[in-house]
């Protein structure tokens, strides 16, 4: 197990996982859970090691609960690392897989980011309140109003496969807005025009 230990060290010290996605409506590069898997990849021959990533149900109520756990083994030994997300079933927009593909996705990416010590404080997932405490409270306050150009974007964001909470998250919505975003992800056809500047 010491010999493990050390190969797994060796590689949390040498490995650079590249933010390779880009978010052009929020504006920030991310790492996805594909960017750490192709970054260990020169040190599995090289340490004679195999990642692997499973997942379990752990819990359906009030919310299904994910556990996903990375490990790193030599086939003799191995050191594994979890992650625990929620799957929101709420949604719109979504069918129930996708919810679960989108839970399973996350929760790889953080396992494997527990696993190789990848810190990620940069990226919007780490700095999200997600909607918890007085802080989220105060940031709600603080968010601006959406513009039409935004809008329009925001639009395309949610067409191409983007999360409407994204966007909540970001701009103070009007209820219309919300609406014709959620249309938006139901790929329904959506008139930039008819969103009124008053309302934005």
């Amino acid at each position: 197990m010491k010999d493990l230990t050390l190969k797994l060290a060796d590689v949390q010290t040498k490995m650079k996982a590249k933010k390779s996605s880009y978010n052009s409506f929020g504006k920030y590069y991310f790492r996805k859970a594909e960017d750490i898997l192709e970054a260990i990849k020169p040190f599995l021959l090289q340490h004679k090691v195999y990642v692997t990533t499973s997942e379990d149900m752990v819990a359906t109520e009030p919310v299904p609960m994910m556990k996903v756990t990375a490990t790193f083994s030599d086939g003799t030994d191995a050191i594994h690392a979890t992650a625990i997300v929620g799957v929101d079933l709420n949604q719109k927009g979504m069918q129930t897989s996708q919810q679960y593909g989108a839970a399973s996705t996350y929760g790889k990416k953080y396992a494997l980011g527990n696993l190789f010590l990848i810190d990620d404080t940069e990226d919007a997932d780490a700095t999200n309140q997600h909607g918890q405490g007085v802080a989220a409270k105060v940031a709600a306050k603080a968010k601006p109003a959406i513009t039409k150009e935004q809008m329009t974007k925001a639009v395309e964001f949610v067409k191409g496969g983007g999360d409407v909470n994204a966007i909540k998250n970001k701009y103070k919505l009007t209820t219309a807005q919300e609406k014709s975003l959620t249309k938006s992800n139901n790929n329904s056809a959506f008139d930039a025009s008819a969103v009124d500047a008053k309302q934005v």
